[in-house]
């Protein structure tokens, strides 16, 4: 009996909780304290008032702030709390946090955070207490030359100017004489150019970790991992930046900020100060000097289909200055007549010289070389009508930092370039139908296209394939038309999907006419199907391109159901109506014979 009365007990006891002190923190920084009271009984939102005991009167009481009271402040809180330097948070019905925007080294003493009771019975703990100790600011950030041995800076910040590529410098002077054991993170940052400092336009280059790694900024994380981003400690209070490659975003000013950290006793780190110190104004000169003019040749080409198309590219301009490591890539880009933008690539060579063709030219015989210092050759082995277009050559050039990654400096477009290529003027037309006019299920469908040609080069190779537009909810729709099969210009067939899984079969029946079979015909090969022949010329180079295609009309596929199969099926349906009416009808003499039964019995 005694046990449900102690759990009912213990499920009700008020306790307050404060951080576990004492807590350091700096004169003129800021400090939070939180609060919160759990095993309480009533509304879930407590009050809570704060007070603080001084070291000179351990034993007074003095009243900071109240949730319920707006006159609970003593007249030594009275005006921080109107203006708000001293206020409190509810975090949330039964949590706050006291906040102190600037200490003082009178704020230094004993916090008591103590919660008016709402229970029915007086159990448990009321209040909690925290030390609170109020260090001097110690903690000292200036600038420093970039050399092996770290000297107090001007007063007025430096103003550096850095050509694009080179190495810069930076070095900060950051030391705290704080009793207590602290660490110091340092990073260094930069603003843009005439922004104002803050934390808002202050971006992050590099900065020291309290536990001694090395992070960078967003925009700087690819930077340091390839190492031309680089921070290290050298002595006690000196730290170096070293940014290498210097690149055209990064002018501005830059600063270093010194943050002191301790650990509190719950095993927590706390930052208890922060300075900051302009360490220089960087000024970026830019790769003016890297300025590339690309010119094309031979001029306008026109050319025959399978003849072989050469372009030269030569790239010309001020080279960077010396002591610079640059590297150049050269491309072709080609546009079909009358379309806009540059168009696509063909071919090019990058910055270690290894050449890659573009999209839709794998295969082919393409070369791409550089033939004199800055003079690059294209060349076509056998050209196609699709080749002809409006060719342009790009260059690129790149520098090379401290670190191993090249960025791009400069490009330049040539002016473009006409290329036309003859028409092989191939004219396909193409005839299918189906053989033996109806077929029924079960049977196999033979559809047959005639091909006839006019023009076009010896050696004229023919494709064909034959496509299906079924039927859905319907309708017919030309985008959903589905590959059936058909037979290469090489002779090797390509078989489709059918429903089912039955079998198909294509072929060559004659010079110019293909056939396709339809095995074991049934309901799902419904459609209408058509053939789609294509002519293909191979070059010298044995590559083929496609000179024309053709459609043939539709040809409709309907599988009908034999006569014996129509019969069939009203009298299964007969069958399944009379076996369904018996059984209704015998449940429904069960069912009044047995309700009968039950009368009897009761009587």
């Amino acid at each position: 009996l005694l046990l449900p009365f102690l759990i009912g007990v213990t499920s009700y006891a008020r306790e307050v909780f404060v951080p576990q002190g004492p807590l350091y923190r700096v004169v003129g920084t800021a400090v939070s304290i939180s609060c919160n009271v759990s095993g309480y009984e009533g509304p879930a939102q407590q009050n809570f008032e704060w007070s603080m005991y001084r070291p000179e009167a351990p034993d007074t009481a003095l009243g900071i702030i109240s949730t319920k009271d707006s006159r609970y402040s003593y007249a030594v809180f009275a005006a921080r709390v109107a203006s708000g330097e001293v206020q409190v948070q509810r975090l949330q019905g039964d949590a706050v946090m006291l906040k102190i925007a600037r200490l003082q080294t009178q704020d230094a003493g004993v916090y008591e955070c103590y919660t008016p009771s709402t229970d029915t019975r007086y159990l448990g703990s009321y209040s909690a207490k925290v030390e609170l100790r109020v260090l001097p600011d110690l903690l000292q950030v200036s600038a420093a030359p970039p050399g092996p041995r770290g000297r107090q800076a001007a007063t007025s910040p430096s103003r550096l100017t850095v050509h694009e590529g080179q190495e810069l410098a930076l070095g900060c002077l950051a030391q705290t004489s704080t009793q207590k054991h602290t660490h110091l993170a340092v990073s260094f940052g930069r603003a843009v150019p005439e922004a104002p400092v803050g934390r808002a336009t202050l971006q992050e280059v590099v900065g020291l970790r309290t536990d001694l790694s090395v992070e960078a900024g967003a925009p700087y994380a690819e930077r340091l991992a390839a190492g031309e981003l680089r921070l290290g400690k050298e002595g006690t209070d000196r730290y170096r930046m070293v940014v290498g490659g210097v690149q055209a975003g990064d002018s501005g000013t830059y600063h270093c900020t010194a943050a002191e950290w301790i650990q509190d006793p719950d095993g927590s780190w706390a930052q208890i100060a922060e300075k900051r110190a302009v360490l220089a104004h960087v000024d970026l000169q830019t790769s003016h000097c890297v300025q590339l003019a690309v010119t094309v040749g031979p001029g306008e080409q026109r050319i025959g289909p399978g003849e072989p198309l050469e372009l030269m590219c030569n790239v010309s301009g001020a080279l960077p200055p010396a002591g610079r490591h640059a590297a150049y890539s050269v491309g072709w880009e080609m546009a079909p007549a009358g379309a806009p933008g540059p168009g696509r690539l063909v071919a090019q060579l990058d910055t270690e010289g290894v050449g890659s063709l573009g999209p839709g030219y794998e295969g082919r015989h393409i070369a791409m070389e550089k033939v004199a210092s800055r003079t690059y050759r294209l060349r076509l082995e056998a050209s196609r009508p699709g080749d002809a277009g409006t060719y342009r050559c790009l260059a690129k050039a790149y520098l090379r930092g401290s670190g191993t990654r090249l960025r791009e400096a400069a490009s330049a477009r040539s002016r473009p370039l006409p290329v036309h290529v003859r028409e092989e003027g191939v004219v396909l037309e193409a005839v299918a139908w189906l053989a033996g006019g109806a077929v029924y299920r079960g049977e196999t469908a033979s559809l047959l296209c005639n091909i006839s040609v006019r023009g076009g080069p010896p050696g004229l190779r023919l494709a064909a394939s034959w496509w299906v537009e079924r039927p859905e909810e319907g309708e017919l729709s030309s985008d959903s038309a589905q590959l059936v099969g058909g037979v290469g210009q090489d002779g090797v067939a390509e078989l489709g999907v059918r429903p089912g899984g039955k079998p198909i079969s294509v072929e060559l029946v004659g010079p110019r006419s293909h056939r396709l079979r339809l095995h074991s015909l049934g309901p799902e090969d419904e459609g209408v199907y058509h053939c789609a022949p294509s002519a293909w010329v191979q070059h010298a180079d044995y590559s083929w391109y496609q000179a024309g295609s053709a459609r043939s009309g539709p040809v409709t596929v309907y599988p009908y159901m034999h006569a014996l199969d129509t019969l069939l099926v009203p009298l299964l349906v007969g069958t399944g109506v009379a076996l369904v009416t018996g059984a209704s009808v015998l449940a429904t003499i069960t069912c009044c014979f047995m309700k009968r039964m039950r009368k009897m019995r009761k009587r």
